[in-house]
């Protein structure tokens, strides 16, 4: 997969989606696409920590707006996702493969008494990533004006963001009643 693909969709789904984003968190690894991207937005502030469940724990309650994940996902962790979001927050994470329904049911199932929307999306390559959001709709609250003054996409764009929620008829059905859209 060309990574500037899944590096786009990762950080403007997220940032193009919350309102106003003024604080995201980035937990990754190797989080430099991700910084190349966050600096096409002006005046939203970032932190990177490292992919670790530890590094998660020291952030302060309440802190940010979005956060962006690279780190594998349990009950515990997707708690400190929802402690460390503001109230009207959103996560946007990676997750098994849309295939492993049953992990995926578990995952959603917790972000479930976290988020009002939890829905997978495309990243471009086939596989997919989860929006969980406290309050915004990630294809309705669409921020476009945030969409089209981004300069430097090569994938991204205010058409391919509603387009990488269309999920197929198996999808729908293996997950009826978890996601939440």
């Amino acid at each position: 997969m060309k990574e500037f693909i899944y590096n786009e969709m990762m950080v403007h789904v997220a940032v193009c989606t919350s309102k106003i984003p003024e604080n995201v968190l980035i937990i990754s690894n190797n989080a430099d696409g991700f910084v190349t991207e966050m600096n096409k937005h002006d005046g939203i502030a970032y932190e990177v920590i490292a992919a670790s469940a530890s590094a998660l724990r020291e952030v302060k309650d309440g802190a940010f707006d979005v956060v962006v994940s690279e780190l594998d996902t349990d009950a515990a962790v997707l708690a400190h996702f929802n402690r460390v979001l503001k109230d009207d927050g959103l996560l946007v994470t990676k997750h098994p493969s849309l295939d492993n329904v049953e992990d995926n049911k578990q995952i959603m199932q917790i972000l479930g008494k976290y988020t009002k929307i939890i829905m997978p999306f495309n990243l471009g390559n086939g596989e997919t990533a989860l929006l969980a959001s406290k309050e915004y709709h990630p294809t309705a609250d669409i921020i476009l004006h945030r969409t089209d003054m981004l300069d430097g996409l090569e994938f991204y764009n205010c058409d391919v963001h509603p387009a990488a929620f269309a999920m197929g008829n198996n999808i729908r059905k293996a997950y009826l009643g978890v996601i939440k859209n």
